[in-house]
């Protein structure tokens, strides 16, 4: 496994590839890197500076102005990693609701994909990563040395969402959830840059009756081979 530089995993939302993702970074000892942090990191940056978000030329300026860095978590706090704008930590900021809202809206901007997918790669290169997303294997890393495309049915991935949210103590709504997921799928797969498709090299790994543990040792036996 140590000659491995670099591991792809795609899939749709809520498929578990972050989960996935995760624990195989910490298996190996690499970094974990799911890029919709940087989306995320856009996002927010955006709602800071009280930016227009339909504003599709002015968050594409913000994307390619503003350097983004993700690196090994350097606080035990939960975070899988650090994610670092002009020296400031932003790694919890991203997550607020607001980002949840909103960051399907950026991520859809040609403009923005192109300039964040360039600093995703920057990163990627250096090697020993685990880098997690929608286009990884077809756009940002298509030498990478393992790609898995990690899949579930829309109803699946809805009622894994809605029980991670019913944990949290938080209400969750499965139909509209599903809808969520639906119409997630939809933006995705239908968008004219980078949409959500497996590499043809891709390994499928289907998760819908697999446990987030048996999707681990399969895709840790991927890497062994």
């Amino acid at each position: 496994m140590t000659h491995l530089r670099i591991i792809a995993i795609d899939g749709p939302a809520a498929s578990g590839k972050s989960t996935l993702g995760f624990h195989l970074a910490e298996a190996l000892g690499y970094l974990y890197f799911d890029t919709g942090l940087m989306y995320r990191a856009i996002t927010w940056l955006a709602l800071d500076h009280g930016l227009d978000l339909t504003n599709e030329s002015t968050i594409t300026r913000l994307a390619q102005d503003v350097p983004i860095e993700v690196t090994e978590p350097s606080f035990e706090d939960g975070r899988p990693c650090d994610v670092v704008v002009d020296g400031h930590d932003i790694t919890w900021d991203i997550r607020q609701p607001e980002v949840d809202a909103n960051v399907s809206i950026v991520s859809a901007y040609p403009g923005v994909r192109e300039a964040l997918t360039r600093q995703q790669r920057r990163i990627g290169l250096r090697g020993r990563v685990v880098m997690v997303g929608r286009d990884i294997g077809t756009v940002v890393l298509p030498d990478a040395d393992v790609k898995i495309y990690l899949d579930a049915s829309a109803e699946v991935r809805a009622r894994r969402r809605c029980d991670e949210m019913l944990q949290r103590g938080e209400t969750a709504d499965f139909v509209q959830i599903l809808a969520q997921v639906i119409e997630r799928d939809r933006i995705d797969s239908t968008r004219a840059v980078a949409p959500l498709k497996p590499a043809d090299d891709a390994i499928l790994i289907d998760s819908d009756k697999l446990d987030a543990d048996a999707v681990f040792q399969r895709a840790l036996s991927l890497c062994k081979k």
